[in-house]
């Protein structure tokens, strides 16, 4: 793992200046069982066959979140 800084001065459109925010780590949200390519996913996997499509290991990328300490 890369350590990367735990705050960062970023723009902020509220103040529309640069403030000190928090930087965390991204996350996926949540995927939907009754999407389209999930349940065409779901049927292609059923039965023999073993995993029929590559699995993608995606790289973690920050985000910078937030209001910092504003005036």
């Amino acid at each position: 793992m890369v350590n990367i800084p735990k705050t960062k001065k970023a723009f902020c459109k509220g103040c529309k200046k640069h403030m000190t925010m928090k930087v965390t780590q991204y996350k996926t949200g949540k995927a939907s069982l009754y999407a389209q390519g999930k349940r065409r996913y779901d049927r292609k996997q059923a039965g023999f066959g073993g995993q029929t499509k590559p699995v993608f290991h995606k790289k973690v990328r920050s985000l910078v979140g937030g209001r910092g300490g504003g005036p």
